[in-house]
């Protein structure tokens, strides 16, 4: 029997010829990312074990980002901790304020992530990742710590399910209401401990920022991880990308691989999506809450924070005024600048928006466009959980840059079709 992509890239890092599902098995790891909120409380319990050392120096990748710059002291406790075990262990890849970015953005930009390879990080998003045909998951800060350690960690094999991605995006239609129409049809447990597997056209005529957008959020299906196969999209953002190593190795599933599931879509049929509060399988058609009111929209996030989402929304900006707040955050420095460089940012302060440092604080509620009572936000974000962004009877209402983009024109959700 053959096996899946994700089954391969276990078995490589478990040094073991083929693994099965449910099979439990200690892997090697191949990069850890590190963020300002999960790894301080893994370096305390290490520090309470007597353990204050790393497996590797230059495969542990630092950058704080969720509460930088840093909000109040405990965050700046955070920031400094992290700090100094980075600077005590000269971990090689340490991206300090200035160049730090959103996690799950900063690294594939970065060079730091391959084909074939086991990525971890204290993060529930790192299965972003698997654009780019590797094995990424998040991980809690006591597997952390074991993995900082050590190098290694044990997994349970997840099984697999396919999601097959027919026909071609009308305009309008975008990568984020494709896995937003999925996880509306799957449900948040529908992939529970499974791997995410994403094929067909409308896959391979994605961008690797859409790709990413679609893995972003395999977790909101309660997936393990969420994975797409190589091809030239995938290699010619790698050839463009990566900077010291850059050999890989490249997997793919067996014709007869074994999946516990096929789901198909036609995706020339899709509309702008939104997921209604309070969950992300919530999406709708546009059609079906077009018209009401919004009192902020908010375009970034690892989900829609890179460039090709913020030439989305100013696309649709451009010349126009915002009727409400709206927070567009660019994820890395290097989105920021690039933004800047090509006038995005004089559409976007034209508009009236404010322009923030790349940061995940909002998306988490912590700080940079939290929601008083009663607010309701428009957000390119992945989650839209009771209290997510602020109070708890604020609502969150998940839709693509395009569709925030628009909302924010108009004040109140609207069909992006309409603008562009």
């Amino acid at each position: 029997m053959g096996m899946t992509i994700t089954e391969k890239i276990l078995a490589r890092a478990a040094g073991k010829e083929s693994v099965r599902p449910s099979e439990l098995i200690n892997a090697k790891i191949d990069v850890v990312m590190c963020h300002d909120v999960t790894t301080p409380a893994a370096i305390r319990m290490l520090v309470e074990h007597g353990i204050d050392r790393v497996f590797d120096a230059e495969k542990i990748v630092v950058t704080p980002d969720h509460f930088q710059p840093a909000k109040d002291i405990k965050s700046a406790e955070l920031a400094k901790r992290l700090d100094e075990w980075a600077r005590r262990h000269k971990i090689k890849h340490y991206y300090k304020l200035g160049r730090a970015g959103v996690c799950h953005a900063l690294l594939p930009e970065q060079g730091h992530i391959r084909p074939g390879e086991v990525i971890v990080g204290g993060d529930s998003h790192t299965c972003t990742y698997g654009a780019f045909a590797a094995f990424g998951t998040g991980i809690g800060s006591t597997d952390l710590a074991a993995v900082i350690a050590t190098g290694e960690l044990w997994f349970k094999v997840p099984a697999s399910i396919k999601l097959v991605l027919n026909g071609a995006l009308t305009a309008g239609v975008y990568s984020k209401d494709v896995i937003l129409a999925v996880i509306a049809r799957i449900g948040v447990d529908g992939a529970l401990y499974q791997a995410m597997e994403f094929a067909g056209s409308a896959i391979a005529e994605m961008s690797m920022e859409a790709r990413m957008t679609m893995t972003n959020m395999a977790i909101e299906a309660g997936a393990k991880n969420g994975i797409i196969g190589f091809d030239e999209v995938t290699k010619a953002y790698l050839d463009g990308h990566l900077k010291e190593k850059t050999e890989y190795t490249v997997f793919e599933s067996d014709a007869d691989a074994e999946y516990v599931s096929v789901e198909e879509f036609d995706c020339s049929k899709l509309e702008p999506m939104v997921a209604m509060p309070h969950l992300p399988s919530g999406g709708v058609p546009i059609d079906e809450c077009s018209g009401m009111e919004m009192d902020q929209a908010y375009i970034g996030s690892c989900t829609n924070g890179r460039i090709e989402d913020l030439r989305i929304a100013a696309e649709i900006m451009k010349g126009k005024q915002v009727a409400i707040r709206t927070i567009v955050v660019p994820a890395t420095p290097t989105i920021w600048k690039q933004a800047k460089d090509e006038g995005l940012f004089d559409v976007f302060y034209d508009a009236g928006c404010v322009i923030s440092a790349p940061t995940c604080g909002a998306c988490l509620g912590g700080f940079m466009g939290i929601l008083a009572a009663g607010e309701k936000c428009v957000s390119t974000t992945n989650r839209n959980f009771v209290g997510r962004m602020g109070h708890p009877e604020s609502e969150v209402y998940l839709a693509s840059p395009a569709t925030a983009a628009a909302s924010a024109v108009e004040g109140k959700l609207i069909d992006p079709r309409k603008c562009l």
